[in-house]
């Protein structure tokens, strides 16, 4: 009877097909389909992506909203779910091109196994019933008529074909019922649905649904102050592009709900961005976007560029960066232990395939390649090759040649060798933390290898910068944001950080109002500004902005995240989160080969959110605090989800109804433990010797076992919970509380 029963219950109704507008009751297949009717033109539609601006989308789909456009027209549509088994739809009209009589709104109940619904109009409910399962539906105002249909697109048919005049289709039985408002006698309303165990417990459920229409949904994640907005955009755009895979059963956050790339599409890069960032609000999420990258792994080792229902690029994969995005999703606490030993023995593969594979003549160094294996598009080409960094059309590429005796390109290709010595690194923490010690010196001594060659080989003396060279030859003369991927991989030595560093702020190269175009701005290719030519790419940045922190780069980061901020929400205000964006402009639209809703744009606000809060390998979690008002959260923390807020000047950081952690402390708490009798941080104040405070809420002082700050005891303060003075902290100060546990 069920269809799908992996689902958490707590997800099982949400926007899961590809009608983002249709609510979806995942286990049994049941569908509450919207679809509109212009008289004027004659069309109807069942609200493809195309046809919707995409609002408020919780990444559990507890609260969604988009506006629907129609022949000129524009309404609301909404869904909220307060429990497991029931939801509440809205509708309001906004803008009408025509009469609202004219324009109708159809709500369309079916079910994908074909079970037919029944319109009982003493009850003023549609009901379907699937084994002893049954779903009512209940309006605030009874339609103005029922239709009966095979399906939600022959209703959309029958508007286009009859008119609305016609009463030719009204029934009470059948396998798609229609419910019919109009926009002039209802231009707004309610609908509920709930789903129980027998028909008039469903009924009763769905109308004391109906009833309480303005009860709240679940805390909706926020961000206030400082880049405010930025975690709801990243929670809007997973929550919009996480959909149902028919095909393999399973739910995946797409790139897309915007490209037509078959009945599912699975880019491995992609998909680890898509968990890392979902592991925010969903861990579970996380796990099931993290392992639809998995399932793309061959049996050469290497995972698959990308797996649609039409294609598998097998021959190639895409740059190795799955283990970072894993490593960063475990320190935050959104991926377990279960996910970490079932994702190494992949990805340690993957990693092994890069130097076994792509390095023909043992430099160390590895180049994009297509091996002869599988039929997949552009297999044996130089473009298939050079698919490999996701860079397509990068003029990086221009003076590569394609070997097709070695299969790969003629070029070392930089941010591929960053990203594989960044790989080792993180493919060593993973083993040292599953009890794999020797695996993990390794690993640890192939990462400080391939820095070694990428600081000595891929650094060009003449133009004090890191580029693509020929395996064989001098190097390439078209440069991109990659340059800066040593800062990422730690290859860069001090010399060569501060070279990058002039490099980042030259307006001949990448700096402008809008950071980091793939190509440089004094460059020829950077004038073509199509795709990788030109254009500002959220995940490069992304991944320079680690690289500057990592590096120690602290300005250039905030510049890069401000700036990065800056372009993102200068699109989002139309609720665009662009695939790339013009250098220029810093517009979406401006051309033709960008999608404006793609699951990577949300690595910019992501950016946004980590200047508040953030989790890496190199800093641990840390928070920023200048005593500006802020609220960040509900988000995933080493300590669960948490709530971070500031007021008055004092900060505090909240599990749930339990305070963690309270302090007027200005400037930023690195390397954050928090345990069961321990708290452990990093103090670097914006103002040394400026006077602060720290308390622990929950803690008695009588609790104290320990206290000690850069190696000085401490003496607690007087007062109801365990306090301290750190008004002496240095930059970089360790401040250590040890408690009874259970206090």
């Amino acid at each position: 009877m069920l269809l799908d029963t992996t689902i958490p219950l707590s997800r099982a109704w949400n926007t899961w097909s590809d009608r983002p507008a249709e609510m979806v009751f995942l286990p049994l297949g049941l569908r509450l389909t919207p679809v509109v009717f212009s008289a004027r033109e004659g069309k109807a539609s069942l609200l493809p992506a195309a046809a919707l601006r995409f609002d408020a989308h919780s990444p559990d789909g507890a609260e969604i909203s988009c506006t629907a456009r129609h022949a000129g027209s524009e309404l609301a549509l909404g869904w909220r779910r307060d429990e497991p088994w029931s939801v509440l739809g809205t509708w309001a009209r906004g803008r009408l091109a025509e009469w609202g009589q004219r324009f109708w709104l159809s709500y369309c109940i079916s079910a994908e196994d074909g079970s037919e619904a029944e319109w009982d109009a003493e009850a003023g409910a549609a009901v379907i019933t699937i084994g002893t399962r049954h779903l009512a539906l209940v309006c605030r105002e009874a339609p103005v008529e029922v239709s009966v249909h095979d399906s939600p697109q022959a209703l959309a048919e029958d508007f286009e074909a009859h008119g609305y005049w016609h009463i030719g289709s009204r029934g009470v039985r059948g396998r798609a019922l229609g419910l019919r408002f109009n926009l002039e006698m209802m231009p707004e309303g309610a609908l509920a649905a709930a789903v129980a165990d027998s028909r008039e417990r469903a009924i009763a459920a769905a109308r004391a649904r109906l009833a309480r229409a303005e009860a709240p949904a679940a805390p909706r994640p926020v961000q206030e102050g400082p880049f405010a907005g930025a975690l709801e955009a990243v929670a809007d755009v997973i929550g919009w592009n996480t959909v149902w895979d028919p095909v393999n059963r399973r739910p995946y956050t797409s790139v897309s709900r915007l490209w037509p790339l078959g009945a599912f599409a699975v880019w491995f890069n992609d998909q680890t961005y898509a968990a890392l960032m979902s592991g925010l609000f969903e861990p579970g999420l996380a796990a099931e976007n993290f392992r639809a990258a998995l399932a793309s792994a061959t049996p050469q080792g290497n995972f698959a560029t990308i797996v649609t229902s039409r294609d598998a690029w097998v021959d190639r994969t895409q740059t190795p960066m799955a283990s970072f995005m894993l490593w960063l999703m475990h320190l935050r606490g959104a991926a377990g232990p279960d996910l970490l030993a079932e994702a190494y023995p992949a990805l340690l593969a993957n990693h092994m395939w890069w130097r076994r594979e792509r390095d023909p003549d043992g430099q160390g160094l590895v180049s994009c390649g297509t091996s002869d294996v599988g039929a997949s598009l552009y297999k044996g080409t130089h473009f298939g090759a050079r698919n490999e960094t996701g860079m397509d059309n990068s003029a990086t590429h221009d003076e590569a040649v394609y070997d097709p005796r070695t299969r790969t390109l003629s070029t070392l290709d930089l941010g591929l060798n960053c990203a594989l010595a960044l790989d080792a690194e993180m493919l060593a923490r993973i083993a040292a933390h599953l009890g794999e010690s020797a695996r993990a010196a390794e690993l640890e001594a192939l990462a400080a290898q391939t820095r070694a060659l990428i600081r000595t080989r891929l650094w060009d003396p003449e133009r004090r910068i890191f580029a693509n060279r020929q395996r064989h030859g001098g190097f390439v003369r078209s440069l991109s944001p990659t340059s800066f991927y040593p800062l990422l991989c730690g290859a860069a030595d001090a010399e060569q950080t501060e070279a990058l560093r002039g490099h980042l702020a030259d307006p001949a190269l990448f700096a402008g109002r809008y950071g980091l175009p793939n190509t440089a701005r004094s460059e020829p290719a950077y004038a073509d500004n199509t795709y990788w030519r030109g254009r500002i790419w959220p995940n490069v940045n992304y991944m320079v902005w680690q690289g500057l922190r990592r590096a120690g780069l602290a300005a250039e980061a905030d510049a890069l995240a401000a700036s990065s901020w800056e372009l993102f929400a200068q699109n989002w205000a139309a609720r665009e989160a662009g695939e790339n964006y013009s250098a220029e402009t810093g517009e979406v639209r401006d051309a033709p080969d960008t999608d404006p809703f793609y699951t990577w744009g949300a690595m910019l606000p992501l950016m946004a959110v980590g200047q508040v809060m953030d989790v890496t390998p190199w800093a641990g979690w840390e928070i920023r605090h200048d005593g500006t008002p802020l609220r960040l959260g509900p988000v995933t923390s080493p300590a669960g989800q948490v709530l971070l807020e500031s007021a008055a000047g004092r900060l505090s950081l909240s599990r749930g109804e339990a305070g963690l952690l309270e302090t007027d402390f200005r400037g930023r708490l690195g390397g954050i433990t928090l345990a069961p009798g321990l708290f452990r941080c990093r103090l670097f104040p914006e103002v040394p010797g400026a006077a602060a405070t720290l308390t622990l809420p929950g803690v008695r002082p009588g609790a104290l076992i320990a206290a000690r700050l850069a190696g000085a005891p401490l003496t607690p303060l007087t007062g109801e919970a365990l306090s301290f003075d750190i008004s002496a902290a240095a930059e970089g100060a360790m401040l250590e509380i040890c408690h009874a546990p259970d206090a």
